[in-house]
């Protein structure tokens, strides 16, 4: 079977639509400023655009980290929480590196967040991002199953 076998509605992918949104504003502040600047300029203005658009979110929330069961004084700080679904990390690069997904990811599983959103506003030309998912947090019993297509016959 090929993937064209299978319609796989936008629902499949989690918070499709939020991660629509929140892109939007990143791309509109791209548009804005351009590439280059430093990160917190780019933070402050994404954080003025998602309020602009009603978006809701949270910045510089700390992730508390534990020890076998002791909470460690060093913790973590995502840039934003969007729609208190998505993790957001913010960076002013020529160009992103495993080592940042990496950290995305750390977020995500501390904070137990699903979808996380790496966004380098650092090129000139056009944001670079990446969109992860981490399965073990996603509740696929709210979500229709994929569902093969009808061949079309032809008469």
């Amino acid at each position: 079977m090929k993937p064209e076998d299978f319609d796989i509605p936008e629902c499949r992918v989690p918070f499709a639509q939020e991660g629509y949104d929140l892109m939007g504003g990143a791309f509109e502040v791209h548009r804005e400023v351009g590439g280059g600047l430093l990160e917190d300029i780019y933070q402050e203005c994404l954080e003025n655009e998602l309020e602009r658009r009603s978006i809701p979110f949270v910045a510089k929330q700390e992730i508390a980290v534990f020890y076998k069961g002791r909470e460690l004084r060093k913790r973590y700080v995502p840039d934003l929480y969007v729609y208190n679904t998505i993790v957001v990390e913010l960076k002013s690069l020529s160009a992103l590196a495993s080592d940042h997904q990496g950290q995305l990811m750390n977020y995500m599983r501390l904070s137990r967040k699903p979808v996380g959103y790496l966004i380098n506003f650092g090129p000139a030309k056009e944001v670079e991002w990446r969109r992860l998912v981490l399965s073990e947090f996603v509740d696929l019993s709210k979500r229709k199953p994929i569902q093969p297509r009808q061949e079309r016959r032809r008469a």
